[in-house]
């Protein structure tokens, strides 16, 4: 299991275009607070955000840089609602926690959005997000989705879009149909990630970097963060590693499955290009999602050429140019520069794991893709338990979510055979 970014050569585009990045300091001896938590991405630097600003004292540690996993280094879609539809979380789940769930996937948007805006931090945000099928018999599903979520959801924000409209809103005739999204859109994530460092510093928080936790030990209704250069002891503890966490707590570790995803940059592409006019983002219908947006700039940002085992592709800025060209056969010769990847969490079902996986140690991730608004939300739920209404962070923990099979021996290759036959289905 990986406990590094994958980095590819060269800076990711988020990083050159950033700004300025302070260094927070190593951990150095003992401490004790109320809250320890371990990971500095969007989960983990929320909760430290609101835990910090109710007054309770928080140590928080990460092995790398903050934003150096998938929360800095990812599509910066927010979408909507949950990974899955509402309807298909009500056929399981039915209505009313289907309906529960989509409403805090909605608060979840508009609070990233608030939590921006109220303390500064320019996300360069950018609406609108169109769904596209690649395939033609799915556009059904796409117009019922539509009224669906209007008068089903409440959420009038999705249209139906036929094919003529989505090669007119995309620049490509590539899909046949989909729909837009004018409720959400897309940011860029490294500026949300040190936006809200700097928000949890100032309230209080102790931020700690190229700090790797090792053991994590409960007792006696207290937690104990060991790493290698001091201790932490406190009452609680969050464990916000996602894909990060390699075998550092086997419960966390048995539910999520780390998966590469890489995305390409081009220059800014001429003013006339026919590409995104609207600059919405977009993602497609194929398991192995594919997402594409224009930055501020005019940028095409493009991901999805996903892995499921430890190796790097040798060339990704040739494997995103072959998925770039699929759409838009006239940037054939388009310049990419910048490649990068890195490894986001997969659950089984596509759904969040929240558990308490010891006695005061709760753990959350799993975000299969939807964690730009999901995780950062989930840090403010975390904060909400802590000061003791856990009502809304249990609608996640009773949420099942099942092991991946195989164990520790078999899992991966297990669930690497599986996800390439899904993604072969993706091409027929």
């Amino acid at each position: 299991m990986p406990h590094r970014p994958l980095i590819s050569p060269g800076r990711s585009w988020y990083e050159t275009t950033a700004g300025a990045r302070p260094e927070y300091p190593q951990l150095s001896g003992d401490t004790r607070v109320d809250v320890a938590i371990v990971g500095g991405g969007f989960t983990g630097l929320s909760a430290a955000a609101h835990l910090a600003q109710t007054g309770a004292s928080v140590a928080l540690v990460d092995a790398n840089r903050f934003g150096e996993g998938a929360s800095g280094r990812n599509g910066g879609q927010l979408g909507t609602g949950q990974r899955a539809w509402p309807e298909e979380l009500e056929a399981e789940l039915g209505f009313s926690r289907a309906k529960a769930l989509f409403d805090l996937g909605e608060e979840a948007k508009q609070h990233l959005l608030d939590f921006a805006v109220t303390h500064g931090i320019d996300i360069d945000y950018m609406p609108g997000q169109l769904s596209v099928a690649h395939k033609e018999r799915l556009v059904s599903h796409y117009r019922a989705h539509a009224d669906i979520m209007r008068h089903r959801f409440d959420y009038p924000h999705i249209t139906f879009m036929d094919r003529e409209e989505t090669a007119e809103r995309l620049g490509s005739a590539r899909y046949f149909g989909g729909t837009r999204d004018t409720g959400t859109g897309h940011i860029h994530p490294l500026k949300l990630v040190l936006g809200t460092a700097r928000v949890a510093a100032e309230a209080g928080a102790r931020l700690h970097e190229r700090t790797k936790a090792i053991l994590i030990e409960a007792d006696g209704g207290k937690v104990r963060v060991t790493t290698g250069r001091g201790t932490i002891s406190a009452d609680k503890c969050l464990i916000a590693t996602n894909a990060y966490g390699g075998r550092l707590e086997p419960t966390m570790a048995s539910h999520l499955m780390p998966i590469g995803s890489f995305i390409g940059a081009t220059v800014p592409l001429p003013a006339e290009s026919p590409v995104l006019p609207g600059g919405e983002s977009v993602d497609d219908s194929r398991f192995v999602v594919r997402y594409f947006r224009k930055t501020m700039d005019g940028r095409l940002l493009f991901g999805g050429r996903e892995v499921y085992s430890r190796a790097d592709p040798k060339d990704i800025k040739a494997q995103i140019r072959r998925q770039i060209v699929e759409v838009y056969p006239f940037l054939s010769e388009v310049e990419i520069t910048h490649a990068w990847g890195g490894y986001v969490a997969i659950t089984f079902p596509r759904r969040p794991f929240v558990r308490e996986v010891m006695p005061n140690v709760i753990a959350a991730g799993g975000y299969s893709g939807h964690g730009v608004m999901l995780a950062n939300f989930m840090g403010k739920l975390y904060a909400e338990t802590v000061s003791g209404n856990r009502e809304r962070l249990k609608l996640f923990e009773d949420l099942k979510i099942p092991v991946f099979p195989g164990g520790q021996l078999f899992r991966h290759a297990l669930t690497f055979l599986a996800l390439n036959w899904f993604a072969l289905r993706d091409r027929f």
